[in-house]
């Protein structure tokens, strides 16, 4: 019998999000039928998948039961059951990334266990049962970290000085030294069946100082050449010791000293490559698609300098989300709206991002500024 055809073959994605928002988009080009699983009938995606099925994405059964018309599973959420997932993938489904790292990177405990056994550079860390073992081992300044659920800012503490340590998580996790970093940037990776492997360039990320996500990014990264081909060896050798189909966004701090340690990485799709839609010849989403439908990658040059901005929740503001500014932003030159389909803000949820090209570095950040200071959404009092 020949292959099945890529159009023919039925994708499922755990999780609605807007991550799997985007990848939906990129799977029309395809003619793709894509089925979602996510416990909100409100999800981002309910609206624009060939089948929406409302369900929770750690309960078994009802994962095993979503994926049994579907040909190959991915994920845009790490939090899924991986005790089905393993079970699809030896019923014969096809489960990118892999059920195995899927689950080693839902652990930050794991995942730093892996760097160390496999001498990918890292901070220095200790595991931590509780609180209390934090208080026992914790050399400071540090930053406590739970093994598991932590998402989106959540789940990272820093710990300055001894009177912080009462803020420290009181489960299994762990404490690595506050690295005094000149700037965090992240490399995309991918990498399909046949181990045919692409690399983005490298991005620089600022981050929210309260919420602990990303507010805005410039891609490519202001590094120089030697700091940029050393992160993107890094970033491959993480997807090759990991042995994944798929795509993975590996974040990493670069020292004052010139050296990159891994910070965290994310089996999917990821903030950090959102500006790849506009800024590069082949987007992540489409790349991810190419990855686990094992056809060639696509070329990750960049056309052009970009930022993106993300599009945060106001403070204060809890309800029916209203976006004021969009028509100022609408008449930046080079500026790309990506709204999520959300209709509830909450402060710092991510409700859309927007792109913005232009090669000029300074016009760059000053539009930027102006983006940042004039798109807001807030809560409708109606």
């Amino acid at each position: 019998m020949g292959k099945i055809s890529v159009q023919r073959r039925k994708l499922g994605i755990l999780g609605g999000g807007q991550l799997g928002r985007m990848l939906i988009q990129s799977a029309m080009d395809f003619n793709l039928d894509i089925h979602i699983l996510d416990p909100d009938k409100d999800a981002p995606c309910s609206k624009l998948a060939t089948k929406f099925t409302k369900g929770e994405l750690t309960d078994y059964d009802t994962v095993m039961e979503f994926a049994e018309p579907c040909d190959i599973i991915t994920i845009e959420i790490e939090n899924v059951n991986t005790k089905a997932l393993k079970a699809l993938k030896k019923a014969g489904k096809e489960v990118y990334p892999q059920p195995e790292i899927i689950e080693l990177i839902q652990d930050k405990r794991e995942q730093k266990k892996f760097y160390k056994a496999h001498k990918i550079p890292t901070a220095p860390f200790k595991l931590t049962k509780d609180r209390k073992d934090v208080e026992k081992k914790a050399s400071l300044p540090c930053v406590n970290k739970l093994g598991r659920e932590g998402y989106d800012g959540r789940g990272v503490r820093v710990i300055r000085k001894k009177s912080d340590l009462k803020k420290a998580f009181d489960k299994p996790g762990l404490i690595e030294d506050l690295i005094d970093f000149d700037k965090e940037i992240a490399v995309i990776v991918a990498r399909n069946k046949h181990g045919q492997t692409k690399v983005f360039p490298p991005v620089e990320m600022a981050f929210h100082p309260e919420a602990n996500l990303v507010e805005y990014l410039f891609a490519p990264a202001m590094i120089n050449p030697p700091i940029e081909e050393k992160a993107e060896k890094i970033a491959l050798k993480v997807i090759k010791e990991l042995d994944m189909i798929g795509i993975l966004a590996v974040e990493m701090f670069v020292t004052k000293e010139g050296e990159i340690l891994v910070n965290e990485v994310a089996p999917r799709p990821h903030n950090s490559g959102h500006q790849t839609i506009e800024g590069n010849v082949t987007s992540q989403y489409e790349q991810h698609l190419r990855a686990i439908f094992n056809l060639p990658l696509g070329d990750t040059s960049l056309r052009g300098s970009t930022a993106m901005v993300n599009v945060l929740g106001e403070e204060g503001h809890t309800g029916i989300a209203r976006f004021e500014g969009l028509e100022e932003v609408l008449s930046v030159a080079g500026a790309h709206i990506h709204l999520y389909g959300k209709k509830m803000t909450k402060p710092f949820r991510k409700m859309g991002h927007v792109t913005i090209e232009d090669n000029d570095t300074g016009r760059l950040k000053e539009k930027v500024d102006k983006i940042k200071n004039v798109l807001k959404v807030i809560a409708d009092k109606k």
